[in-house]
């Protein structure tokens, strides 16, 4: 059986019957440890494991890399690995094997791991948007910029209408560029990094305006798209758009003194009350850089909050999150010790299970807007 994700990425077929994951699922966490392990001395240097910021701690544990999902994929494509187990997302798996070596495979643990973010910027409806740009005239003066977290289709259709990839660290360069070479950005899938990236540079808000791909031609005027420097995308982080104007507001009260840092894809009223904001890295290395005794309250996601919790402590570091009702990334869960050991015992099997590979069109695209990122850094 040949399962389709979507128009540009297939799961492949395996050869022999695989393990039943639903054996593996009925079993409890903690049973997986010791399989884990011994399947991974087995697999030896054949195999790296990947383990992006949001995962859990009973899975993280075991990665070979941690970090956010590019740096993970550039590590991965380093290595002498043939096999790259991806703890994360789709979209991150696809990017790692849009840059991993010739020969390479890449394996999602759970296919149901999906990002609720990259899911709002259809392939379809990113065209219909372009479309009406064309029609107005409007397309030859826009440079395409996507967000790392989209599916390789976004990326491809950026690579080929002169557009790039940025990420939440590199996003204000990725905007210098486009702005060296037309008069508008067309920023997805997320409003508030493309916002909040605008802003900072000068942008006024009223030269941003929001393209709603559930509306006729994104809710917006001839005039109205004319007049915008800044296109964004109707698009959104389910875990960071939870952060409200109000936690800020809270902590600041509860707790005299605290910094509030934030993920730029928190909303723009959040970003404009906190301390500081920046990509995952930057959030770890401002906690790392502060001297102790320091209290920050953290707008992003749980799992990784309290990983700094836990590791700060010692260096009398306190970092709590900015919503105490915590904020889990619910798709990036979906991976479980269960979905591992059952990727890791396959391959030593030799099956290879939940392949990604993306289709050879969309990857020569799709590394064309990396590669103008890379320009770019």
């Amino acid at each position: 059986m040949n399962l389709v994700i979507d128009e540009e990425t297939a799961v492949l077929p395996q050869a022999g019957s695989a393990c039943s994951l639903e054996n593996y699922l009925a079993l409890p966490d903690h049973s997986m440890d010791s399989r884990i392990a011994a399947a991974r001395a087995q697999l030896g240097a054949t195999t790296v494991l990947l383990g992006h910021h949001y995962q859990r701690d009973e899975v993280v544990r075991f990665a070979d890399f941690t970090g956010d999902s590019y740096k993970l994929s550039k590590a991965a494509a380093e290595t002498g690995a043939r096999y790259i187990i991806f703890c994360g997302v789709h979209f991150m798996a696809e990017s790692a094997d849009i840059l991993g070596r010739d020969g390479q495979q890449v394996i999602l643990p759970d296919l149901n791991a999906g990002c609720s973010m990259a899911d709002l910027a259809e392939i379809s409806q990113v065209e219909d948007c372009w479309e009406a740009l064309e029609r107005f005239h409007l397309a030859e003066e826009t440079i395409p910029i996507t967000y790392m977290n989209s599916t390789a289709a976004i990326k491809a259709f950026c690579g080929e209408h002169g557009g790039l990839v940025c990420t939440s660290s590199n996003a204000g360069a990725a905007f210098h560029w486009a702005f060296a070479r037309g008069k508008r950005v067309l920023f997805l899938p997320d409003q508030h990094l493309g916002r909040n990236t605008g802003y900072a540079m000068g942008i006024p808000l009223a030269e941003m305006t929001v393209w709603d791909p559930w509306s006729v031609q994104g809710g917006q005027t001839r005039e109205s798209l004319t007049a915008s420097r800044v296109l964004l995308w109707k698009g959104h982080c389910a875990v960071h758009q939870r952060f409200l104007p109000s936690h800020v507001d809270q902590v600041r009260a509860k707790y005299p003194g605290i910094q509030v840092i934030v993920h730029p894809e928190c909303r723009f009223e959040v970003c404009q009350k906190a301390d500081a904001l920046g990509s995952t890295e930057r959030l770890i290395a401002l906690i790392e850089k502060a001297p102790a005794g320091s209290m920050f309250a953290v707008g992003t996601e749980i799992h990784l909050v309290n990983r700094m919790a836990r590791r700060f402590a010692a260096e009398d570091k306190r970092v709590i999150t900015l919503d105490d009702t915590g904020c889990l990334c619910t798709t990036m869960y979906r991976i479980s010790p269960q979905h591992l050991a059952w990727a890791l015992e396959n391959l030593v099997a030799g099956r290879v299970v939940n392949r990604i590979q993306v289709r050879p069109e969309v990857k020569q695209w799709a590394r064309v807007a990396l590669d103008r990122m890379l320009e770019v850094a």
